[in-house]
């Protein structure tokens, strides 16, 4: 198994949540979609992708067509992807990717996260060099030649393939800017995108005690109850 894929198993922390926050979630990166790429799903890779991983989190139809006609709306919200980073408990590296209408409200509140629980929040691109960002693709492994697809995959920018036994799925993972190449690439062969997304991948990860553990899932699992927070990424082994 390759390192992105033993990292995304070994995670200790849930970045969905329940339901309800799901799908709060998905409507943000509709709406973040539709604004950048417009409503049409067939014109707007980046709107597929988001409407497949609505599909696999079971979220109705009807709320994404919602979703989407209040994107292309004046009522929709104009959020803004911002990123935050800063130290855990024990000189743990988290990432913190957001969508907000509201800076300020956003950054206040992660700050007070970290300095409630023992970290402390830093300057933006003070952790680019631990995480690799890639792009990830899910697909359904029944029938797929994984050393035939990852030869293939090399052309249009993937680089690893992993098995998940578990989801009987195969893990795509590519270079960040790759991701509409390699989503062309899945949909011209007819393959059933199950989940497309991206990932910070750490270079290193740092293993902790049960107890010292513990104190950065606290931090983490607080970071991820804010309604802004989309994804938590950490070098916590």
């Amino acid at each position: 198994m390759g390192r992105a894929f033993e990292y995304r198993k070994a995670r200790k922390f849930k970045r969905w949540g329940q339901m309800s926050k799901t799908f709060t979630k998905i409507g943000k990166e509709i709406a973040m979609a539709v604004k950048s790429g417009g409503p049409d799903p067939h014109a707007n890779g980046r709107l597929r992708a988001v409407i497949q991983n609505a599909k696999a989190a079971n979220m109705p139809k009807d709320n994404v067509e919602r979703a989407i006609k209040k994107a292309s709306s004046k009522e929709q919200e104009d959020y803004k992807e911002i990123t935050y980073e800063g130290y855990g408990p024990h000189g743990i590296a988290i990432v913190i990717e957001t969508a907000t209408d509201n800076h300020n409200r956003t950054v206040a509140n992660i700050r007070s996260y970290f300095n409630k629980l023992g970290g402390s929040l830093g300057t933006q691109g003070m952790l680019d060099f631990m995480f690799d960002r890639k792009c990830v693709f899910r697909i359904p492994a029944e029938g797929i030649d994984i050393e035939e697809l990852e030869f293939e995959l090399i052309d249009v920018g993937g680089d690893e393939v992993d098995l998940d036994e578990e989801a009987n799925e195969l893990v795509i993972y590519g270079e960040f800017t790759a991701f509409g190449a390699i989503q062309k690439f899945l949909e011209e062969k007819g393959y059933d995108i199950r989940q497309a997304e991206f990932e910070r991948v750490p270079n290193d990860t740092k293993e902790l005690s049960e107890e010292e553990a513990a104190e950065v899932d606290k931090l983490i699992e607080r970071i991820e109850e804010d309604d802004d927070v989309q994804s938590v990424y950490h070098n916590m082994r």
